[in-house]
Protein backbone atom coordinates (compact mmCIF):
# COMPACT_ATOMS: atom_id res chain seq x y z
CA UNK A 1 0.00 0.00 0.00
CA UNK A 2 1.44 3.18 -1.24
CA UNK A 3 2.14 6.13 1.70
CA UNK A 4 -0.76 8.07 2.30
CA UNK A 5 -0.67 11.65 3.57
CA UNK A 6 -3.14 13.16 6.50
CA UNK A 7 -4.65 15.37 3.94
CA UNK A 8 -4.60 12.77 0.99
CA UNK A 9 -6.73 10.42 3.88
CA UNK A 10 -9.12 13.23 4.76
CA UNK A 11 -10.00 13.55 1.02
CA UNK A 12 -10.08 10.41 0.37
CA UNK A 13 -12.69 9.64 3.56
CA UNK A 14 -14.91 12.40 1.97
CA UNK A 15 -14.80 10.67 -1.41
CA UNK A 16 -15.88 7.20 -0.15
CA UNK A 17 -18.54 8.62 2.18
CA UNK A 18 -20.32 10.82 -0.57
CA UNK A 19 -19.82 7.29 -2.88
CA UNK A 20 -20.36 4.82 -1.30
CA UNK A 21 -24.07 4.88 -1.01
CA UNK A 22 -24.37 7.47 -3.68
CA UNK A 23 -25.28 5.37 -6.69
CA UNK A 24 -21.87 6.77 -8.71
CA UNK A 25 -19.69 4.50 -7.39
CA UNK A 26 -17.24 4.82 -4.56
CA UNK A 27 -14.20 3.15 -6.19
CA UNK A 28 -14.18 4.16 -9.12
CA UNK A 29 -13.81 8.08 -7.41
CA UNK A 30 -11.81 6.64 -5.17
CA UNK A 31 -9.43 5.33 -8.31
CA UNK A 32 -10.17 8.73 -10.84
CA UNK A 33 -10.18 11.77 -8.13
CA UNK A 34 -6.40 10.41 -6.91
CA UNK A 35 -4.93 10.55 -10.55
CA UNK A 36 -6.67 13.92 -11.04
CA UNK A 37 -5.24 15.76 -8.41
CA UNK A 38 -1.92 13.44 -8.32
CA UNK A 39 -2.14 12.19 -5.49
CA UNK A 40 -1.44 8.16 -4.59
CA UNK A 41 -4.01 5.86 -5.54
CA UNK A 42 -4.98 4.10 -2.49
CA UNK A 43 -5.14 0.81 -3.94
CA UNK A 44 -7.89 -1.84 -3.75
CA UNK A 45 -7.12 -2.46 0.89
CA UNK A 46 -6.97 0.89 1.45
CA UNK A 47 -10.12 1.51 -0.17
CA UNK A 48 -11.38 -2.26 1.65
CA UNK A 49 -10.89 -0.28 5.02
CA UNK A 50 -11.95 2.83 4.71
CA UNK A 51 -15.18 1.52 3.48
CA UNK A 52 -15.36 0.34 7.23
CA UNK A 53 -16.07 3.62 8.02
CA UNK A 54 -19.12 3.55 5.88
CA UNK A 55 -20.11 0.07 7.33
CA UNK A 56 -20.05 1.73 10.87
CA UNK A 57 -22.16 4.37 9.50
CA UNK A 58 -24.91 2.58 8.37
CA UNK A 59 -24.95 0.06 11.28
CA UNK A 60 -25.38 3.16 13.49
CA UNK A 61 -28.65 4.48 10.97
CA UNK A 62 -29.78 1.07 10.84
CA UNK A 63 -29.39 -0.19 14.18
CA UNK A 64 -33.17 0.27 15.34
CA UNK A 65 -33.73 -1.59 11.72
CA UNK A 66 -31.28 -4.31 12.68
CA UNK A 67 -32.26 -5.07 16.04
CA UNK A 68 -35.92 -5.09 15.44
CA UNK A 69 -35.04 -7.92 12.06
CA UNK A 70 -32.53 -9.94 14.98
CA UNK A 71 -35.53 -9.97 17.76
CA UNK A 72 -38.27 -10.62 14.90
CA UNK A 73 -36.18 -13.66 12.94
CA UNK A 74 -35.84 -15.51 16.65
CA UNK A 75 -38.99 -15.28 17.70
CA UNK A 76 -40.22 -16.41 14.18
CA UNK A 77 -38.10 -19.42 14.01
CA UNK A 78 -39.11 -19.85 17.67
CA UNK A 79 -43.10 -20.04 16.93
CA UNK A 80 -42.46 -21.66 13.13
CA UNK A 81 -43.76 -18.34 11.52
CA UNK A 82 -42.09 -18.78 8.06
CA UNK A 83 -44.05 -15.65 6.86
CA UNK A 84 -42.58 -13.14 9.37
CA UNK A 85 -42.02 -9.78 7.57
CA UNK A 86 -38.19 -9.75 10.02
CA UNK A 87 -37.56 -13.79 9.29
CA UNK A 88 -38.19 -13.14 5.25
CA UNK A 89 -35.82 -9.77 5.15
CA UNK A 90 -33.13 -11.49 7.31
CA UNK A 91 -33.26 -14.02 4.85
CA UNK A 92 -33.60 -12.43 1.62
CA UNK A 93 -30.24 -10.16 3.86
CA UNK A 94 -28.11 -13.91 3.80
CA UNK A 95 -28.95 -15.24 0.74
CA UNK A 96 -28.72 -12.30 -1.06
CA UNK A 97 -24.71 -12.09 0.31
CA UNK A 98 -24.00 -15.11 -0.60
CA UNK A 99 -23.55 -14.88 -4.83
CA UNK A 100 -20.34 -11.46 -3.99
CA UNK A 101 -18.72 -13.71 -1.44
CA UNK A 102 -18.26 -16.97 -3.80
CA UNK A 103 -17.66 -15.02 -7.05
CA UNK A 104 -15.19 -11.84 -5.03
CA UNK A 105 -13.09 -14.88 -3.45
CA UNK A 106 -12.62 -16.55 -6.98
CA UNK A 107 -11.82 -13.15 -8.24
CA UNK A 108 -10.06 -11.76 -5.62
CA UNK A 109 -6.51 -11.64 -6.64
CA UNK A 110 -8.08 -10.28 -10.39
CA UNK A 111 -9.84 -8.01 -9.00
CA UNK A 112 -7.21 -6.43 -6.69
CA UNK A 113 -4.44 -6.54 -8.55
CA UNK A 114 -3.77 -2.63 -9.76
CA UNK A 115 -2.83 -4.22 -13.33
CA UNK A 116 -6.03 -6.26 -13.43
CA UNK A 117 -8.12 -4.98 -16.37
CA UNK A 118 -10.92 -4.69 -14.35
CA UNK A 119 -9.10 -1.98 -12.59
CA UNK A 120 -8.22 -0.08 -15.81
CA UNK A 121 -9.60 3.39 -16.35
CA UNK A 122 -11.14 2.92 -19.09
CA UNK A 123 -13.14 0.17 -17.18
CA UNK A 124 -14.29 2.13 -15.20
CA UNK A 125 -15.40 4.99 -17.52
CA UNK A 126 -17.07 2.37 -19.14
CA UNK A 127 -18.54 0.72 -16.18
CA UNK A 128 -20.34 4.40 -15.17
CA UNK A 129 -21.79 4.83 -18.70
CA UNK A 130 -23.46 1.34 -18.64
CA UNK A 131 -25.00 1.50 -15.13
CA UNK A 132 -25.91 4.77 -15.80
CA UNK A 133 -28.14 3.53 -18.71
CA UNK A 134 -29.18 0.30 -17.05
CA UNK A 135 -30.22 2.59 -13.78
CA UNK A 136 -32.48 4.80 -16.18
CA UNK A 137 -33.82 1.20 -17.82
CA UNK A 138 -34.84 0.70 -14.15
CA UNK A 139 -36.62 3.96 -13.83
CA UNK A 140 -39.01 3.38 -17.11
CA UNK A 141 -39.67 -0.03 -16.45
CA UNK A 142 -40.05 -0.64 -12.81
CA UNK A 143 -43.98 0.11 -11.57
CA UNK A 144 -42.21 0.55 -7.26
CA UNK A 145 -45.41 -0.21 -6.49
CA UNK A 146 -43.95 -2.12 -3.21
CA UNK A 147 -42.65 -2.01 -0.41
CA UNK A 148 -39.35 -3.51 2.04
CA UNK A 149 -42.10 -5.15 3.77
CA UNK A 150 -43.53 -7.25 0.65
CA UNK A 151 -39.94 -8.88 -0.34
CA UNK A 152 -39.25 -12.21 -0.23
CA UNK A 153 -36.06 -14.81 -0.66
CA UNK A 154 -36.06 -14.45 -4.14
CA UNK A 155 -35.98 -10.91 -4.08
CA UNK A 156 -32.77 -11.07 -2.20
CA UNK A 157 -31.02 -13.49 -4.40
CA UNK A 158 -31.75 -11.65 -7.61
CA UNK A 159 -30.63 -8.21 -6.06
CA UNK A 160 -27.64 -9.78 -4.85
CA UNK A 161 -26.54 -10.73 -7.98
CA UNK A 162 -26.85 -7.49 -9.03
CA UNK A 163 -24.17 -6.54 -6.57
CA UNK A 164 -21.79 -8.95 -8.03
CA UNK A 165 -21.71 -6.26 -10.45
CA UNK A 166 -20.09 -3.93 -7.95
CA UNK A 167 -16.72 -6.39 -8.35
CA UNK A 168 -16.15 -4.02 -11.59
CA UNK A 169 -14.85 -0.30 -10.51
CA UNK A 170 -17.37 2.15 -11.76
CA UNK A 171 -20.82 -0.44 -11.49
CA UNK A 172 -21.32 1.13 -7.99
CA UNK A 173 -22.63 -1.24 -5.20
CA UNK A 174 -25.76 0.21 -4.06
CA UNK A 175 -26.44 1.46 -7.83
CA UNK A 176 -26.70 -2.16 -9.33
CA UNK A 177 -28.50 -2.77 -5.82
CA UNK A 178 -30.34 -0.27 -6.53
CA UNK A 179 -31.36 -0.59 -10.14
CA UNK A 180 -32.28 -4.51 -9.67
CA UNK A 181 -34.80 -3.40 -7.15
CA UNK A 182 -36.52 -1.15 -8.93
CA UNK A 183 -36.29 -3.76 -11.65
CA UNK A 184 -38.81 -5.79 -8.91
CA UNK A 185 -40.95 -2.94 -9.04
CA UNK A 186 -39.51 -1.80 -5.16
CA UNK A 187 -40.09 2.03 -4.32
CA UNK A 188 -37.08 3.87 -4.56
CA UNK A 189 -36.66 4.58 -0.96
CA UNK A 190 -37.51 1.06 -0.05
CA UNK A 191 -35.39 0.05 -2.80
CA UNK A 192 -32.14 2.17 -1.47
CA UNK A 193 -32.64 1.11 2.13
CA UNK A 194 -33.06 -2.90 1.17
CA UNK A 195 -29.36 -2.12 -0.80
CA UNK A 196 -27.75 -0.44 2.33
CA UNK A 197 -29.06 -3.29 4.27
CA UNK A 198 -27.97 -6.09 1.87
CA UNK A 199 -24.27 -4.38 1.64
CA UNK A 200 -23.49 -4.75 5.70
CA UNK A 201 -22.00 -8.07 4.84
CA UNK A 202 -20.03 -8.13 2.23
CA UNK A 203 -18.29 -4.68 2.85
CA UNK A 204 -17.90 -5.74 6.35
CA UNK A 205 -16.65 -9.26 5.22
CA UNK A 206 -14.44 -7.68 2.42
CA UNK A 207 -12.60 -4.37 4.72
CA UNK A 208 -12.02 -7.00 7.31
CA UNK A 209 -10.40 -9.44 4.82
CA UNK A 210 -8.75 -6.65 4.00
CA UNK A 211 -7.78 -5.54 7.31
CA UNK A 212 -6.10 -8.96 8.44
CA UNK A 213 -4.01 -8.33 5.44
CA UNK A 214 -2.92 -4.75 6.22
CA UNK A 215 -2.46 -5.99 9.88
CA UNK A 216 0.47 -8.25 8.26
CA UNK A 217 1.98 -5.50 6.66
CA UNK A 218 5.45 -4.40 7.89
CA UNK A 219 5.34 -1.06 6.84
CA UNK A 220 1.64 -0.70 8.64
CA UNK A 221 2.66 1.90 10.92
CA UNK A 222 3.82 3.95 8.32
CA UNK A 223 0.22 4.47 7.73
CA UNK A 224 -1.78 4.10 10.69
CA UNK A 225 -2.88 7.62 11.33
CA UNK A 226 -3.82 7.97 7.70
CA UNK A 227 -6.09 4.92 8.03
CA UNK A 228 -7.71 6.10 11.11
CA UNK A 229 -8.59 9.56 9.76
CA UNK A 230 -9.59 7.79 6.54
CA UNK A 231 -12.01 5.63 8.37
CA UNK A 232 -13.19 8.85 10.58
CA UNK A 233 -14.47 10.69 7.81
CA UNK A 234 -15.59 8.10 5.71
CA UNK A 235 -17.88 7.32 8.63
CA UNK A 236 -19.38 11.11 9.63
CA UNK A 237 -19.61 11.86 5.89
CA UNK A 238 -21.33 8.09 4.88
CA UNK A 239 -23.98 8.42 7.60
CA UNK A 240 -25.14 12.09 6.11
CA UNK A 241 -25.35 10.16 2.82
CA UNK A 242 -27.61 7.51 3.88
CA UNK A 243 -29.76 10.20 5.55
CA UNK A 244 -29.60 12.16 2.20
CA UNK A 245 -30.70 9.57 -0.35
CA UNK A 246 -33.44 7.76 1.33
CA UNK A 247 -35.18 11.39 2.12
CA UNK A 248 -34.26 12.40 -1.54
CA UNK A 249 -36.01 9.26 -3.23
CA UNK A 250 -38.86 9.50 -1.11
CA UNK A 251 -39.92 12.28 -3.59
CA UNK A 252 -37.32 12.60 -6.98
CA UNK A 253 -36.23 10.04 -9.07
CA UNK A 254 -32.55 8.83 -9.87
CA UNK A 255 -32.17 10.56 -12.95
CA UNK A 256 -29.75 12.86 -11.42
CA UNK A 257 -27.48 10.38 -10.99
CA UNK A 258 -28.35 8.58 -14.61
CA UNK A 259 -26.84 12.34 -15.94
CA UNK A 260 -23.79 12.09 -13.33
CA UNK A 261 -22.73 8.93 -14.34
CA UNK A 262 -22.74 9.37 -17.98
CA UNK A 263 -21.09 12.68 -17.97
CA UNK A 264 -18.36 11.27 -15.33
CA UNK A 265 -17.55 8.10 -17.64
CA UNK A 266 -17.66 10.30 -21.18
CA UNK A 267 -15.35 12.97 -19.09
CA UNK A 268 -12.92 9.79 -18.00
CA UNK A 269 -12.84 8.83 -21.87
CA UNK A 270 -12.26 12.38 -22.81
CA UNK A 271 -9.67 12.88 -20.48
CA UNK A 272 -7.73 9.54 -21.27
CA UNK A 273 -8.14 10.99 -25.00
CA UNK A 274 -6.23 14.17 -24.12
CA UNK A 275 -3.02 12.24 -22.13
Amino acid sequence: MPAISNFEAIMLGIIQGLTEFLPISSTAHLKIIPLLFNMADPGAAYSAVIQLGSVLAVLVYFFPDIQKLAIGSLKAIQTKNLESYELRLSASIIFGTIPICIIGLCLKHLLESDTSPLRATATIAFASIFMGLFLLLAEKLGKRNRMITNLGLKDGILTGFGQCLALIPGCSRSGSTITVALLLNIKRADAARFSFLLGIPAVLLGGLLELKTMIEQPDLTANISSLIIGFIISAVVSYASIAFLIKYLMKHSTIVFVIYRIIFGISIFFLLGNK
